[in-house]
């Protein structure tokens, strides 16, 4: 391995020791705090709470001045590692073996930050530290959670307190199914959660006409919102879908009809929709399947995730001009998967996202591959370049 690849493994090796599991910090932001020192980054540590939720710690690190902005963003917490015994290697071990990093965020995604800050440092080391611009880290510990105290509010004290906010973003999540390089994200669909109750009229089972079935109205209503699709997709998006997650009665009585009858659902939606377009598109068609019963409903709905997208353009152009200099791959342009703090971001500047592979991602024996954590310290080293040359007119070494 390189020089630089060998130092990205040492960053990884040392967040992932770092029992870091929502809401947890467990010593993870000191670690990357002391892997910045080399390059002089200046690092303040930010701390938010609320009544609702425990203190969240979050790192702001950067290094220059003004224009162009780049920021990389990223999250140290990580989900538990369930069972241990189903592991091969300890999860917070950060064991090396047969050329593999294994450990609980190795993907997701304590090894893209590791990437990065060994790129980013080597590129302030090229330029004897005078960046013609600004290169700065947003790593929050509140991304796998409920992601109230992390990153928004990060963004939200960035303009407040320091009238300032980046020209464009790069988030670390991994992006690619099978090989490093073949996909960059430039948008992700919006995630909304409903809960539908049915409400009857409860009875004796062998006098039903006493009573209204909350159950088969219930019924009626999934079935209708199941049976034609939200959409056909659009240009950069795939269709939209609605999936019931969970159906409850809480009956334990068989002779009894129910007096409600409930639902879970959500839908991952793309750029054809809104929360309130889909809420009201939910009502309609909840009135619909119960028009002529005598049972009502009511939805709650949880705070959505907008869907959003970076229109193509110079900055995913020159990210996969640095992974096809490195890979040799031509990486597509996706807005799949889940969501992620982009969600956040892209209020406040064009965000996209690249980093390692998802194929191991929360699962047991989380792993990458050394050889993909070179890699991506060296697509990350050119696209720094690439970034200031493009929109800074600077020339590094």
């Amino acid at each position: 391995m390189s020089s630089l690849g060998d130092k990205a493994v040492a960053i990884a090796q040392s967040l992932i020791r770092c029992e870091s599991i929502t809401p947890a910090d467990a010593g993870a932001l000191d670690a990357l705090a002391e892997a910045l020192k080399p390059a002089r980054f200046a690092v303040e540590r930010l701390t938010f709470k609320d009544e609702h939720s425990p203190p969240i710690h979050n790192l702001f690190a950067r290094i220059g001045d003004g224009p162009p902005h780049l920021c990389f963003a990223g999250h140290t917490d990580v989900v538990p590692p369930g069972d241990e015994k189903l592991w091969s290697h300890p999860p917070f071990a950060a064991e090396i073996a047969d050329g593999r990093l294994y450990g609980r965020g190795a993907s997701d995604m304590k090894g893209a930050i590791a990437c990065f800050v060994a790129a980013a440092s080597d590129y302030a080391k090229a330029r004897g530290r005078e960046i013609d611009g600004t290169i700065s880290l947003l790593i929050t510990g509140d991304e796998e959670g409920v992601a109230i105290n992390g990153t928004r509010k990060v963004l939200q004290w960035m303009k407040e307190e320091r009238n300032e906010r980046p020209d464009h973003c790069l988030v670390g999540e991994p992006t690619n199914a099978k090989r490093l390089g073949e996909a960059i994200k430039i948008g992700r669909r919006g995630s909304l959660n409903a809960k539908i109750k049915v409400s009857g009229v409860q009875g004796h089972v062998a006098y039903p006409h006493l009573a209204s079935n909350p159950v088969k109205g219930l019924v009626r209503v999934l079935a209708r919102l199941y049976d034609s699709p939200l959409d056909y997709g659009s240009a950069h998006f795939s269709p939209s879908n609605l999936e019931v997650t969970s159906i409850d009665v809480g009956n334990p009585t068989t002779n009894l009809i129910p007096a409600a009858a409930e639902a879970r659902l959500n839908i991952r939606y793309n750029d054809k929709h809104s929360p309130s377009s889909l809420e009201a598109f939910l009502r309609e068609q909840a009135a619909h399947a119960l028009s002529g019963s005598n049972l009502n409903f009511t939805f709650a709905f949880e705070p959505p995730s907008h869907s959003f997208l970076t229109e193509p353009g110079p900055l995913d152009a020159i990210l996969s001009e640095a992974v096809r200099e490195i890979t040799g791959l031509n990486p597509a342009l996706e807005t799949g998967g889940g969501t992620s703090d982009a969600r956040y971001i892209k209020d406040y500047c064009p965000v996209i996202e690249f980093g390692l592979l998802t194929e191991t991602i929360h699962k047991a024996d989380e792993n990458v591959t050394l050889a993909d954590l070179e890699q991506l310290t060296a697509i990350y080293r050119r696209f720094i370049e690439l970034y200031f040359q493009t929109f800074g007119g600077t020339d590094a070494g």
